[in-house]
């Protein structure tokens, strides 16, 4: 999460408004070396005791891990609590699993018996927690219009929030292995897993902004995203099963799945806290403003996005989606109403402008490499990187899209509500690619069945 664009008087006000001096960075002190040394004795027990579990591009990446993880936690120490925190219970519930033996070992029914376990601790529970705080936040945010405690409240609840799938992905991780040898795996193999990680990604970043710009205004409009992927992620529990833990096809049984997934939904995350931001913009220059006649294409665009999963929910019109239809179209409907209200305590709209730039510019990043690591993945998996397979066509114009946004910005100066309904429709362009191109088309990738 670090800081990738030049300095801005925007960011530089932000950073004196919110008293962090971190900016221009010492050498590590002690407790960043502490974490590290914690992070590394943590990486050589795994080697240690579950030696059997990795392959040999699975042991460099773990390795290769701690140095990064250090890194980031350095860069931005919230980070150490939150790994600490997870990790914790993580292991907490491993141990309960195994039932205060040898922690290599475990029985996957005490799920059901274990009190902590049941409803605090195994993956299902904790991810279940994880939902649930991200709706409570959201709420708060939007509270927090009103009064500075509930948004502060939004900001705690988000930390749980991420706290919690986090702690769901690590004993969800151990639990496979606890189902079979040939079961466990890296939980970013299926839709299920993928839209948990979605979450917590989108939600990270806005909480580094969040911090960085000294404003938790913003919270409202970035949760609405999140919560939305929420909803999606209960239906598809509810509804398929999906929380169960399936053995991996054959094509998935790659170490390239362990860094292509990440890196593609860092990209995922980044791109729809950039739309979210992009939302808050038209809303503050529609809000000081006053013009009416604009608002039509915003909230049409806004009704498209809450269409989205109605179209890619299923086959056939779903009440759950129709009715997420409905109270998404009153939801942006009413935002607009109360723009006045709202856009007097949003960021400047410079903030917000950089804020979007910021986060497309790093979610570009992380795009590219993971779409390069995709392109190795289908050379070792099938002997060919390119094979213009539905998923592959749409993340190249995912890649285009953005490509294109960078590169008006960088050389035309691209600015205002132009990039702004740019990074909207962009999260329309992504959803597709993410899952209607699942949905509607046949081909090599996917994350799930819909």
């Amino acid at each position: 999460m670090s800081d990738t664009s030049v300095s801005s008087p925007a960011w530089d006000d932000a950073m004196s408004a919110s008293g962090d001096d971190r900016g221009l960075r010492g050498k590590p002190d002690w407790s960043d070396i502490a974490f590290f040394l914690v992070l590394a004795a943590g990486a050589a027990w795994a080697l240690v005791r579950f030696p059997d579990n990795m392959d040999i591009y699975e042991k460099f990446i773990l390795v290769g891990t701690v140095p990064g993880v250090a890194w980031m936690a350095w860069l931005w120490r919230p980070l150490r609590t939150l790994f600490i925190a997870a990790g914790v219970s993580a292991l907490f519930a491993i141990w309960l699993y195994a039932a205060g033996g040898p922690i290599d070992q475990g029985d996957i029914t005490r799920a059901e018996s274990v009190f902590f376990l049941k409803y605090l601790f195994s993956s299902q529970s904790a991810i279940l927690w994880m939902c649930a705080l991200f709706v409570l936040a959201t709420v708060c945010y939007w509270a927090g219009f009103f009064s500075k405690t509930s948004a502060w409240m939004g900001t705690a609840l988000t930390w749980g929030a991420v706290y919690a799938g986090t702690t769901g992905m690590l004993v969800r991780w151990r639990e496979g292995h606890l189902l079979g040898p040939d079961i466990g795996h890296i939980p970013v193999s299926n839709l299920y897993e993928v839209f948990v990680l979605f979450a917590i990604i989108t939600a990270l970043f806005y909480l580094y902004y969040e911090r960085r710009y000294a404003t938790r205004a913003l919270g409202g409009f970035v949760l609405l995203v999140v919560t939305s992927s929420v909803i999606f992620l209960l239906w598809y529990t509810f509804t398929r099963d999906a929380f169960e833990i399936q053995p991996l096809v054959p094509a998935l049984k790659s170490w390239w799945m362990k860094i292509h997934v990440p890196a593609n939904f860092i990209g995922y995350g980044t791109f729809s806290l950039a739309a979210m931001v992009g939302f808050a913009y038209l809303v503050k220059e529609h809000g000081e403003t006053k013009s009416r006649k604009k608002l039509i294409p915003l909230f049409l665009l806004g009704a498209i996005l809450c269409a989205e999963p109605l179209m890619f929910g299923s086959r056939e019109l779903s009440p759950t989606w129709m009715l997420y239809f409905g109270l998404g179209a009153v939801i942006v409907g009413t935002i607009l109403a109360f723009r006045g209200p709202i856009a007097k305590s949003l960021p400047s709209l410079e903030i917000l402008d950089d804020i979007m730039y910021r986060a497309i510019a790093i979610g570009f990043a992380f795009f590219t490499v993971a779409t390069i690591l995709g392109a190795l993945w289908a050379a070792d998996a099938w002997g060919t990187y390119w094979q213009w397979d539905p998923k592959e066509t749409w993340a190249l114009i995912v890649w285009l899209n953005y490509a294109a946004w960078l590169h008006m910005r960088l050389m035309k100066g691209l600015r205002g509500a132009m990039a702004a309904y740019w990074a909207l429709v962009g999260l329309v362009i992504t959803s597709f690619a993410f899952l209607g191109v699942n949905m509607f088309l046949s081909g090599l990738h996917s994350y799930g069945e819909l």
